[in-house]
């Protein structure tokens, strides 16, 4: 995709003319279709050209002006989805590309799957319909100030009273009021509000409850509903666009029937009772926010990738010599040890959460065929994925803003604010440690089924070869011996298994296993991320069987598949010598054949990210231009700041103007 503005010179037209595949064939190869690719290009067009959807300021506003412009995006987006009559697939990504967190992305990503999820088939035609057409604002109340990922310890309370047949809502606590929530400081009308379900003086542990906020009339909190913003964040612009919101319940009744009530309910009578819904039904719409995650951490950090490797193609530092030309900052082995790593995991992301988009349409028919055999092994697997893909992300981002020296640290290079409002994904949905925890349980439970003689399945079906894993020596003997994938795969698939086996033969020497699972829980946390790293490697291994279009570009994400797998092994060389799988000798060949393979992909590194057909709209950074024209762009730039309206600063003649005066008066003396 083009430059927005187009008739500027190419600057990294030379950089584009050594590319050895063909660019098309590896943008369907990144958005999975033909069509794919056509309906981003025409929603990216439309956000780029139209000027409600300008951001180049954003991060200059203050707070009210920004919360100000995202709702007169909102509500700018939503009228054209509806003049245009875009399709869902559409209107997702035309939001996507609009680029500014905002209420609508809980309303369509939490609060409307929320219903779909746990309401009745009553409850769905009452409440979606007003959803879909944005009659109403729903956004997800479930974290409080005191608790986030130990969602059993909530303390707001649903208190069901059969005199009047409602529920009271209530926040008994400072630590109860609700915190975090996107949309709910300013915006939402409605929440699903998750509290703890009292009914004749029982406690049945945490539901879900539709509940009314503020009035449809002027927007006001109904009586005993207090609520607002939470206050500013890190960085500028970023996630500050999101009202994250504190709520607070002062006894406010609501109708029983409010109650989500598709896997339980209270009757009349006010009598708990279990409906014939199975409740792993829930683990469907896990599954899709976690594959939404998933597909967003290779989103920013490919936009990352895109931005620093454009940039360190054009920029040049030292080696000039007798006069001539500096070096390109890219063509330095230093800038791409460190840069094409991430540029190989860009591509690893994109094509597990392709894969996860699979798993959960699978998950969905096997939950309609009520086969529940596989829901734990999901639960893990996306679990985990959500873990390492969005803390190695995070991470990438900051590295790529280093990549791209001290300009990276300017807020018109976009890495600053794609880094701020990135990071919280690290948190939110579940806290990464604590995911990865519950991935280690499994593990461990897995290791013991195994050991019973039970066959493991899906994403753990390498356990199932426990004789083999535990004793195999890689067979690595040349460099060029790790450019086979089935080499990767097995070393990869010992070390897993390996680290989980440790892990489980020490807790079983523990006094108890959950006190032997506590004392363990940094080797788990290792452990677990060696089994998500394995299935990482093993869809992109799998990508490269697929029937991939386009003259070289199978051969690319070879090279890069490799990339990604040795550089893993490099950083995690430690766990593969321990557990035995490679010697340090086959350790240092995997290390000579990354400076090969970093070398074979210098060439093709700006047609790599300009695979990933981003606008300059969209990736927002004056050093990512598509055009390379970099230091014309930087200079311009400055001259936006509110800073540069006044040529002598407002405060001279009150703080300046005096100290100078001052000075020149001592100087006589």
């Amino acid at each position: 995709m083009a430059a927005d503005g187009g008739g500027e010179p190419d600057h990294l037209a030379g950089e584009r003319a050594t590319a050895q595949f063909d660019v098309d064939g590896m943008k369907v190869a990144w958005a999975g279709s033909r069509h794919a690719v056509e309906v981003a290009d025409r929603m990216a067009r439309l956000v780029a050209s139209d000027p409600v959807f300008r951001k180049d300021t954003r991060t200059m506003l203050s707070r009210k002006e920004l919360f100000k412009d995202t709702l007169k995006k909102a509500a700018h987006a939503w009228k054209r989805i509806v003049e245009l009559r875009l399709t869902e697939e559409e209107a997702n990504l035309l939001r996507l590309y609009v680029d500014q967190p905002g209420y609508v992305d809980l309303h369509w990503g939490m609060f409307v799957p929320a219903i779909k999820g746990q309401g009745t088939e009553e409850q769905q035609k009452k409440w979606l319909p007003m959803a879909y057409k944005f009659q109403i604002i729903g956004c997800y109340a479930q974290t409080e100030l005191g608790h986030g990922s130990n969602v059993q310890g909530l303390e707001t309370t649903a208190t069901f009273d059969p005199s009047t047949d409602e529920f009271v809502m209530h926040s008994p606590t400072l630590t109860s009021s609700k915190w975090w929530p996107g949309g709910l400081g300013k915006a939402s009308t409605h929440a699903v509000v998750y509290a703890r379900l009292i009914t004749e003086g029982k406690d049945y542990g945490i539901h879900g409850f539709i509940v009314q906020l503020r009035s449809l009339d002027d927007h006001s909190p109904l009586p005993g509903v207090t609520l607002g913003d939470i206050g500013g964040k890190f960085g500028s612009g970023a996630y500050n666009s999101m009202d994250n919101g504190v709520l607070r319940f002062d006894h406010v009744r609501i109708p029983r029937d409010q109650m989500l009530m598709r896997l339980s309910q209270v009757t009349r009578e006010g009598k708990y009772v279990h409906s014939d819904v199975p409740k792993q039904l829930l683990y469907g719409t896990m599954v899709y926010v976690r594959q939404t995650i998933v597909a967003d951490a290779s989103k920013a950090l490919s936009r990352a990738v895109c931005i620093a490797v454009r940039y360190s193609a054009i920029r040049k530092q030292f080696g000039s010599q007798d006069g001539g030309p500096e070096t390109q900052v890219l063509n330095y082995k230093t800038q791409q040890s460190r840069l094409f790593p991430l540029l190989a995991s860009a591509y690893a992301y994109r094509f597990v959460g392709q894969w996860l988009k699979w798993l959960y349409t699978d998950v969905n028919q096997k939950l309609e065929a009520k086969d529940y055999s596989t829901l734990p092994e999901a639960h893990a697997c996306t679990a985990g994925l959500k873990s390492v893909t969005t803390s190695a992300t995070a991470d990438a981002i900051e590295e790529c803003r280093k990549l791209c020296g001290g300009h990276g640290y300017l807020n018109s290079s976009g890495l600053p604010e794609l880094f701020a409002v990135y990071v919280p994904a690290c948190t939110y949905e579940g806290d990464n440690a604590v995911l990865l925890l519950q991935v280690a349980r499994f593990l461990m439970k897995t290791v013991s089924q195994v050991a019973a003689g039970k066959q493991p399945v899906g994403t753990i079906a390498y356990m199932g070869n426990i004789q083999h894993l535990m004793q195999c020596k890689s067979a690595v003997n040349t460099a060029e011996d790790w450019l086979n994938p089935a080499a990767i795969k097995e070393v990869f698939e010992a070390r897993a298994l390996r680290m989980a086996v440790n892990c489980a033969q020490n807790i079983s020497k523990a006094p108890s296993q959950e006190e032997g699972f506590s004392e363990l829980s940094p080797d788990l946390l290792e452990a677990a991320v060696a089994h998500v790293q394995l299935i990482i490697v093993t869809k992109f291994i799998e990508k490269l069987q697929e029937d991939i279009p386009g003259p070289g570009v199978k051969e690319q994400l070879q090279k890069l598949c490799s990339i990604y797998a040795l550089h893993l092994l490099h950083k995690h060389l430690g766990d593969f010598l321990s557990t035995g799988c490679v010697t340090a000798r086959q350790g240092a060949l995997a290390n000579e054949l990354l400076g090969k393979l970093y070398a074979q992909v210098r060439p093709n590194a700006v047609a790599l990210v300009d695979a990933f057909d981003y606008t300059d709209h969209y990736l927002g950074s004056v050093l990512g231009r598509y055009d390379g024209d970099v230091y014309p762009a930087l200079y311009e730039e400055a001259w936006k700041d509110p800073l540069n309206e006044t040529v002598v600063p407002d405060g001279y003649q009150e703080h300046l103007r005096p100290l100078l005066k001052q000075q020149l008066k001592l100087s006589r003396l």
